[in-house]
């Protein structure tokens, strides 16, 4: 290896020392103590709290006796990503928050003990699951974010063949590309999607549908009973209503967690990351993804002052990675909307006008990174005869069969439909739409046997 590759190798290494996981997770004693605080409480508000209504209190309840691959197999009833729900879901609002210990200031760590029990099953195999035979349909799935996967899982448990069509590299969407190493470890995704990939479910990276020939026309010339759309919300919005937008050093949020993950893969070099050491940093957006952007920033040596038009109370980012991102030295200014980007040299970004609580003042910034939302790509509608989308461009569906489109056979779930979410409840809503393409299938099927003429989808 070259001097030159070696120091960039060292660099990266150096510089993944700082974004290693910093959700420390149980060890096994931690986990059963943890477990054997469980209430048992008769009506498990814990359950109640927990979007796909996993069985808390019944695989607590194993751990808490080190039965471990019990437990396993009770969270893989509900949930297709443990590890990383266990990780990244907004435990305080969600099944923590509903815990009755909590009234006491010391709720049960649920999400610590499931990510403890599916990184234990991860490095020594609890159980095997048995793989259905592949006769009951064959199902795509286009996107392999947590909706996708989620799809997937629930489908090839139930007898069906599924095909995941991504368009990146590497499969996992926004649990790959989107969320920060030190948050969400690559190799814990690598490791849920070997396990769905266990299941007897195909993946074909690098297909991007919509694009080069691949349509949801020649998926269903290939054989397939049904198509999901689990795409989610790929196209970063902009802020065009605010004058000098598109100066250079506005960049998108979602471009600098991408391409720095894509530095600490080894796949981009250091100067392709939109950021230098001692910048002066200013995010907008009070979601998750801003979270995500201004930690990413302080880890690389920025000063990072996140800029949200509402109050503290008002922030939808998880509670836990807002009060990290303090922690690490985020400053925040709250009721803060930027009026105009003012142009310095060579027409880059020099300072914001900014409209505040103390008035409307001048800030001086370096780079700006936004954090606003984001919307679906048109890549598949544009492609596809009779999807109807509603005015923001989500993609209508129905209740019966759920998650169907208006395009018969194509089903939809996820943030393509309900607009950016967590990854649980994107999970939520992909396990009621898998239940509809079993019906939808089943009934296919079953007017085929009876000799009844189906129309082309």
């Amino acid at each position: 290896m070259k001097g030159e590759e070696l120091d960039k190798k060292a660099d990266r290494e150096e510089t993944a020392r700082y974004f290693q996981e910093s959700s420390g997770g149980f060890t096994m004693r931690e986990a059963i103590v943890e477990a054997q605080r469980c209430l048992h409480c008769k009506v498990p508000q814990c359950r109640k709290g927990c979007p796909i209504e996993n069985d808390i209190p019944d695989f607590v309840h194993e751990v808490s006796m080190g039965n471990f691959g019990s437990a396993m197999k009770i969270i893989n009833a509900k949930s297709n990503l443990p590890a990383i729900c266990g990780r990244v879901c907004p435990h305080e609002k969600q099944c923590q928050g509903h815990c009755i210990l909590g009234k006491k200031g010391k709720p049960v760590q649920i999400g610590k003990i499931e990510q403890f029990v599916a990184d234990f099953d991860t490095k020594m195999p609890l159980i095997s699951e048995k793989i259905s035979q592949k006769t009951r349909g064959k199902v795509a799935v286009i996107g392999s974010g947590p909706a996708g996967l989620t799809v997937a899982g629930d489908l090839a448990r139930q007898g069906f063949a599924v095909t995941i069509f991504e368009g990146l590299p590497e499969p996992g969407g926004v649990l790959m590309y989107g969320i920060p190493e030190y948050r969400l470890s690559k190799a814990v995704v690598r490791a849920e999607i070997k396990k769905i990939e266990a299941l007897g479910v195909n993946f074909v990276c690098n297909c991007m549908v919509g694009e080069n020939g691949v349509t949801v026309d020649s998926i269903f010339k290939e054989g397939y009973d049904a198509i999901f759309m689990g795409t989610g919300t790929d196209v970063p919005k902009d802020m065009m209503d605010t004058p000098r937008s598109t100066l250079r050093g506005v960049s998108q949020s979602t471009y600098l967690l991408h391409n720095f993950n894509a530095y600490h893969e080894g796949a981009m070099s250091r100067d392709m990351v939109p950021l230098q050491a001692g910048q002066k940093v200013g995010v907008i957006g009070g979601g998750n993804v801003a979270m995500d952007a201004a930690r990413t920033c302080i880890r690389l040596g920025a000063d990072v002052t996140v800029l949200y038009r509402r109050t503290e109370e008002e922030m939808p980012s998880n509670k836990e990675e807002y009060g990290q991102a303090v922690k690490e030295g985020v400053k925040f200014l709250w009721k803060t909307a930027v009026e105009e980007f003012i142009p310095g040299k060579n027409g880059r970004l020099a300072a914001c006008r900014l409209n505040s609580p103390e008035g409307e003042k001048i800030e001086k910034f370096d780079r700006i990174f936004l954090a606003v939302g984001n919307k679906p790509a048109k890549r598949i509608v544009s492609t596809t005869d009779g999807i109807e989308v509603d005015d923001k461009g989500y993609v209508k569906i129905s209740e019966r069969p759920y998650g169907m489109t208006t395009r018969r056979g194509v089903f939809a779930g996820g943030d393509v439909v309900h607009r950016p979410q967590t990854v649980v409840m994107a999970m939520k809503a992909a396990k009621k739409v898998a239940q509809g393409i079993e019906q939808y299938v089943d009934a296919i099927k079953l007017m085929e046997d009876v000799g009844l003429d189906i129309p082309d989808a």
